[in-house]
């Protein structure tokens, strides 16, 4: 099956951004854009939706904390119980620092961990370049024909009003 794609090519993050809002506008589906750095407002202007990786970094903090409590009690307090100085066996101010230690640690990877896996980055992965300049200096916008009341002229007036450099239609063998 074979999908048919229109790309424009626009030289200033400013015009991506104003094209994706008008497509938008439009009921066309914008299948990505590839950028050579991050632009801010274009996840917006493309429709995106949030990002889990927030709670997914909260979901692994509090699993370290939560774990790393749990052990350092059960290990001071049930396992190999030392009378200190008269202190208390589960002393939890004690436990502070490296449970916060901890809990940023499995923060830290879970959240790559997550984010490696939801954007199917594997190690051994070779990267593909699908477009000539989009990590040099230029901004790519891929849009999808869905069906047929795509009108290609006017999606091709509407990026040169906005400051498309090229444009072209693709078709993506899968």
């Amino acid at each position: 099956m074979s999908t048919r794609l229109f790309v424009a090519t626009f030289e200033r993050e400013d015009d991506i951004v104003r094209a994706a809002r008008g497509v938008r506008e439009l009921g066309y589906r914008i299948r990505d854009a590839f950028t050579p750095y991050a632009v801010h407002g274009l996840d917006s202007a493309m429709g995106l939706k949030r990002s889990r990786l927030p709670l997914i970094c909260l979901v692994f903090g509090l699993l370290g904390a939560v774990a790393k409590l749990s052990f350092q009690i059960w290990t001071s307090a049930i396992n190999w119980p030392v009378n200190v100085g008269g202190k208390p066996m589960a002393s939890v101010p004690a436990f502070v620092p490296v449970t916060f230690e901890i809990t940023v640690l499995f923060a830290g990877l879970g959240t790559v961990g997550a984010f490696l896996f939801m954007s199917r980055l594997w190690p051994s992965k070779r990267p593909a370049t699908l477009y000539n300049r989009s990590t040099n200096d230029r901004f790519i916008l891929v849009l999808e024909q869905t069906d047929a009341s795509f009108d290609l002229l006017e999606v091709q007036k509407l990026c040169d009003g906005y400051g498309a450099v090229s444009t072209e239609e693709q078709i993506e063998v899968e």
